[in-house]
């Protein structure tokens, strides 16, 4: 059961200077041991510091494991996977590839810096992952790719987006970044379309500061994305394979970049990696536990409800929704600060793609402006309702690292949440009055 709170925590918000319902530390993130300072030192001392070192062909090999494809090639960061994915499947300048109005803008970037042109369509309100159904009626005679973007702590629709993209012959570049560790249906996410795309990024459940890999199973797909990302050089075809060791390289006759991960990397990778499955468990532990004391308690805030066909559920973040109409006028925003004060964090989703500041889509340094506006989406009158409801009005998620903490971690989380739902009176008049100041 949650804490109870005593009657003067009750009378005070922390917002008001009352004292934090969550008084325990937050857990720390990023987590290393000393497997990782011994390797790192190793490879310091080795001189070996990239150019599919050991350690990186070491790691590639595990996590195809984990994912259970045949192949992972590692890259310098999640964006360059996608760029490369995107390419080794076929897209090239003037295809159509379709994204998620909701998602990290270098999803949209990615397929607009090798020249495609991207299509925004509408999301799933509850899993605010791509809708099926837009993505469907977004399809044109251009379209070559769909990114279904596994988002915050939900899945795609895989089952639905799989048949439509096999109807159209449409190509499917899973953005997994947010799911190390995901299985729908026992298969890993990652190894459910044409290409898995990760990112290794800081916030990310496997990080190593910066970096990306591949996953996929086709031979093909894998040498391309190789020699991409290897200044052009890709594995021999005709020489066999041994697993943990550099392969004979051949030119792969495409035009390559220097996209390549670090043996630093990669030996934080390695470390994290041997940790992920026990994490990913405890994270889902904690989200159901919040989950059920949530349906308990009450009031505007609920976890979003969990697909039964996701067997495994790896959190970036864990998804929640607000229903304004149980909040006393209260909206998320608001709700969302009185939450923090308490000490429990809730974040807003990442801004609409095409209304984000981070991607000036109309600035001259973007490609946008030297696009035909004939046969490219008009981002700037472009609306997708269920994409700035989520934003806007009802979609709140919690960090990942927030679900390593412990059982009193979690209660403390859920004191502030009777907390503040017991006082929404009290929230709305203290936002009112300080908006009256302004």
């Amino acid at each position: 059961m949650a804490c109870k709170l005593t009657t003067t925590e009750k009378a005070t918000l922390a917002l008001r200077g009352g004292e934090k319902s969550v008084r325990a530390a937050a857990p720390a993130w990023p987590v290393s041991g000393e497997t990782e300072v011994r390797w790192m030192e190793e490879v310091v001392r080795s001189g070996k510091w990239s150019w599919l070192g050991p350690h990186e062909m070491a790691f590639c090999e595990e996590y195809a494991r984990f994912i259970g494809t045949k192949h992972c090639i590692g890259l310098a960061n999640g964006t360059v996977t996608l760029q490369c994915a995107l390419q080794a499947v076929g897209v090239v300048p003037g295809d159509e590839v379709i994204v998620p109005g909701l998602t990290w803008v270098a999803t949209a970037q990615a397929a607009l810096d090798i020249g495609a042109n991207v299509v925004l369509a509408d999301i799933d309100p509850e899993t605010l992952c791509l809708d099926p159904a837009a993505f469907e009626a977004a399809i044109t005679p251009r379209t070559k790719a769909v990114i279904p973007v596994h988002l915050y702590g939900c899945m795609c629709d895989m089952d639905a987006i799989l048949a439509i993209a096999r109807k159209h012959k449409l190509k499917v570049i899973e953005d997994v970044a947010h799911q190390h560790g995901s299985q729908w249906r026992g298969k890993g996410a990652g190894a459910l379309g044409d290409v898995g795309s990760f990112s290794f990024q800081q916030s990310k459940v496997l990080t190593s500061g910066e970096g990306g890999a591949c996953t996929c199973d086709s031979d093909e797909v894998y040498r391309a994305i190789f020699a991409l990302k290897q200044v052009g050089w890709m594995p021999d075809p005709a020489a066999p394979h041994q697993p943990g060791q550099v392969p004979p390289l051949v030119p792969g006759m495409k035009y390559g970049h220097n996209y390549r991960l670090t043996e630093m990397q990669a030996v934080l990778l390695r470390g994290g990696l041997q940790r992920l499955e026990e994490q990913t468990l405890r994270r889902e532990e904690n989200a159901r536990y919040l989950t059920d004391r949530l349906e308990r308690i009450g009031g505007p805030l609920r976890a979003v409800r969990r697909d039964p066909r996701i067997t495994r559920q790896a959190y970036y973040a864990m998804t929640f929704v607000f229903d304004a109409g149980q909040a006393q006028g209260v909206d998320k925003h608001q709700y969302a600060r009185a939450l923090g004060a308490e000490g429990c964090v809730l974040q807003n989703p990442y801004w609409p793609v095409y209304r984000s500041p981070l991607l000036a889509l109309y600035d001259r340094t973007s490609p946008v402006p030297f696009r035909d506006p004939g046969k490219i989406q008009n981002y700037a009158d472009l609306r997708l309702p269920n994409v700035e409801k989520a934003c806007h009005e009802t979609a709140l998620v919690m960090p990942h690292h927030h679900l390593l903490g412990d059982r009193a971690y979690m209660d403390q989380m859920l004191a502030a949440l009777e907390k503040v739902n017991g006082a929404l009176g009290e929230v709305k008049a203290f936002c009112e009055a300080e908006t009256a100041k302004k």
